[in-house]
């Protein structure tokens, strides 16, 4: 790669990521609990039951005092909210759960292969293939960009997705550039 060509990515890189911000703020308000997220649950205004920090567990349940296993994993904060909150009407009389993300430590992607820092990334919403590959410091000299990979888990079955990095790269191809999903895989051989 030569200095031109990366001059030419770093501004692709930079176009994207301001087109992704955008998309981002949407997806905040659906982002989605995973297993090893931290979150602090609580019953407003109820001295018995304080809010507490609380890490979901590898199965995606947490346990809570009165309703016992709540399934977060693959569902909004809203949406486990409004859960705990029909459940613990039997116990309290008109329950408002406080319920808020501290850590996303369980929405991770994995970059391997022929990067300057492979491993884990902590995953912020709206994460493409390209950006990933940025945080783990771009593509040593050895890398075969064009044929770098996405590999995907939907239940039992995984996906190979392609990725073209000198397409990405020329501006065209962009749909290559997918947003990335909890727990996928981009392989830099």
């Amino acid at each position: 790669m030569t200095i031109n060509d990366f001059a030419k990515a770093s501004a692709l890189l930079l176009t994207l990521v301001l087109a992704d911000a955008r998309a981002a703020e949407q997806t905040i308000a659906a982002y989605k609990l995973h297993a090893g997220d931290e979150v602090i649950v609580g019953i407003y205004d109820d001295e018995k039951l304080p809010a507490r920090e609380i890490v979901i567990a590898p199965d995606g349940t947490f346990a809570f005092p009165m309703i016992g296993e709540v399934q977060a994993g693959g569902k909004t904060t809203a949406q486990v909210r409004t859960e705990m909150e029909n459940r613990l009407r039997k116990y309290v009389s008109e329950p408002v759960v406080t319920l808020a993300v501290t850590q996303v430590k369980g929405n991770v992607v994995y970059v391997v292969g022929q990067v300057n820092k492979p491993g884990q990334m902590i995953m912020n919403p709206g994460l493409n293939v390209l950006q990933a590959i940025s945080i783990a410091g771009g593509m040593n000299p050895y890398a075969k960009a064009d044929s770098t990979i996405v590999i995907r888990t939907e239940g039992n079955v995984q996906r190979v997705l392609p990725f073209r990095y000198a397409s990405v790269a020329a501006g065209k191809s962009l749909e290559q550039n997918i947003a990335l999903e909890s727990g996928d895989v981009v392989v830099v051989p």
